[in-house]
C-alpha cells in the first residue's frame, strides 16, 4: 500500500512554504497514524475521500484526490460514478460544480466523454428494480413497513427513493454493490443531522458484506476531513448497531 499517497505537501507543494509547521503535522498525522490503522486498499481510500470531499464541498480539495485518485487506477467511470450517487445525498445544487470540475480533469487527461453508458435498466422498470436493491441491502420487512406506514401524502417520496436514489443509480454499472454501501455511508456521514439515515445504512453495509472494522477503516482515514465531533457521532451509531 502506498501511503504516501494523500500527504497535504503532494496535494499542495505551496503549503510547506507558506504554512510548514502545519504542513508537517499533518503528513505526520497521516502517515504515521492516521494510515497504520487502516484496512482498506489504495483504491477504496481515495474513493471514500472523494466522497467525503464531495458532500463536504471541498471543490478544491477534490481537485486534488480526483488527480491523484486516477493516477493510481481509480478509473474515470468510478468517479462519475461517485459523483451521480451524491446526488440522491447532499442534491444537485451541490453536486454540479463537482461534476463541472471533473470534467475539466477529464479533459486535461485527455479522458473521451461522454464515457460509456453504465445504466442498466429503462425508466419503466426502475421503480421495481430500486426497491428489490432497498429489500436487499434493508429487509423486506423495513422497507414494506416505511412505505405502508409513511403519513398520508407522502408516499411519492419513497417512491422517489425506490425509482431514483436506488433504480437510477445503485442499479447502474460502474461500482460494486459493496462500495456503493461504503459511499454512501460517507456521503450521511459527512452531512450533519442525518444520524438516523446514518443507522440505516451501517445496517446495509453491514447487510452486504462490509465489515464492523471495514466500516472502522472508513471513519479512520476521513478523520482528517471531518473532524472528530462527525467521527465521534459515527462510531458511536456503529457501536450501536454492532452491539
Amino acid at each position: 500500500m502506498n501511503k504516501k499517497l494523500e500527504l497535504i505537501s503532494n496535494y499542495d507543494s505551496s503549503l510547506k512554504e507558506t504554512d510548514p509547521e502545519l504542513t508537517l503535522i499533518l503528513d505526520n498525522f497521516l502517515l504515521k497514524q492516521v494510515f497504520e490503522e487502516s484496512i482498506l486498499s489504495d483504491k477504496e481510500r481515495l474513493i471514500v475521500t472523494l466522497a467525503c470531499l464531495v458532500s463536504n464541498q471541498s471543490l478544491n480539495l477534490y481537485e486534488n484526490v480526483v488527480k491523484v485518485a486516477l493516477d493510481i487506477g481509480v478509473t474515470p467511470v468510478e468517479i462519475k460514478e461517485i459523483l451521480y450517487q451524491s446526488l440522491a445525498y447532499i442534491g444537485l445544487s451541490k453536486t454540479y460544480d463537482f461534476i463541472k470540475k471533473t470534467n475539466e480533469i477529464f479533459n486535461e487527461y485527455n479522458i473521451n466523454l461522454p464515457l460509456e453508458n453504465q445504466a442498466t435498466i429503462n425508466y419503466d422498470d426502475r421503480l421495481e428494480v430500486g426497491y428489490d436493491i432497498q429489500v436487499r441491502n434493508f429487509g423486506k420487512e423495513f422497507i414494506d413497513n416505511s412505505i405502508q406506514n409513511c403519513p398520508e401524502g407522502q408516499k411519492h417520496i419513497w417512491d422517489f427513493i425506490s425509482s431514483y436514489a436506488f433504480g437510477d443509480f445503485y442499479s447502474r454499472n460502474g461500482l460494486e454493490d459493496n462500495l456503493r454501501e461504503l459511499i454512501s455511508f460517507t456521503f450521511i456521514m459527512s452531512l450533519r443531522g442525518c444520524e438516523n439515515q446514518l443507522r440505516i445504512h451501517t445496517k446495509g453495509n453491514l447487510e452486504i458484506g462490509n465489515s464492523k472494522e471495514k466500516l472502522i477503516s472508513v471513519i479512520t482515514v476521513l478523520v482528517p476531513y471531518l473532524g472528530f465531533p462527525r467521527v465521534h457521532n459515527a462510531l458511536a451509531i456503529l457501536n450501536e448497531i454492532c452491539d
